[in-house]
């Protein structure tokens, strides 16, 4: 219990501190790189929560795809971060007073909170399929059980949007280079290749 509490305490102090600088690092690719820091520190959290599980998530997911597709469309884009940030502080205001609203909806929120009388039972008492095995394993019995359906439309979505995103990039528009292999197989090699004969010491 001892080293779990400094482990969350370590965990959540670096989490804090890399959320701090993702949004006030100058440069974006540091922003990046400490929002890849963040993610690696709640995942760690959630290990220590017992929910390994999401914390995997955390790492492949986010850490393996988003992030690092964040940090490459930063690095290839010329972006002028500099022009992006011009009139920036007019805005501070604004985000402030939504962020005192959005503190005082939550708060309210929180004080009208009413928990189930059997919270604690519960709590201490999980459910049969969690103590089963790990969370895994009993999150894989439930989604392929009881919401197999729900599973299989989301899986069939986002197979939608991958091929809508592949028909999107690959349409024809003007001005716009495109590579066509079967008109470059029906080229005729005499229309396009002409054999000189050069003399030595006269060039073409």
């Amino acid at each position: 219990m001892f080293i779990s509490g400094i482990a969350f305490i370590i965990f959540a102090i670096i989490l804090l501190g890399s959320a701090l600088m993702v949004i006030t690092a100058r440069n974006p690719v540091h922003s990046v790189l400490f929002l890849i820091l963040a993610f690696f520190n709640s995942a760690g959290l959630f290990v220590l929560l017992g929910a390994e599980f999401v914390g995997m998530l955390m790492v492949i997911v986010y850490v393996g795809a988003v992030a690092v597709l964040f940090l490459f469309v930063v690095m290839m884009l010329d972006i002028s971060f500099a022009d992006l940030r011009k009139g920036a502080m007019q805005y501070v205001p604004l985000g402030l007073l939504l962020a005192v609203i959005l503190l005082c909806e939550f708060i309210a929120l929180y004080g009208a909170w009413e928990f189930a009388p059997n919270l604690g039972s519960n709590l201490s008492d999980p459910i049969s399929v969690a103590s089963e095995g790990t969370n895994a394993r009993s999150i894989g019995l439930v989604v392929y059980t009881d919401y197999f359906l729900a599973f299989q439309i989301a899986g069939l979505v986002l197979f939608v949007a991958m091929i809508g995103a592949i028909v999107l990039t690959h349409r024809t528009r003007p001005g716009v280079l495109k590579q066509s292999v079967a008109s470059q197989q029906r080229v005729n090699p005499d229309d396009v290749l002409e054999i000189r004969k050069v003399t030595t010491g006269t060039g073409i």
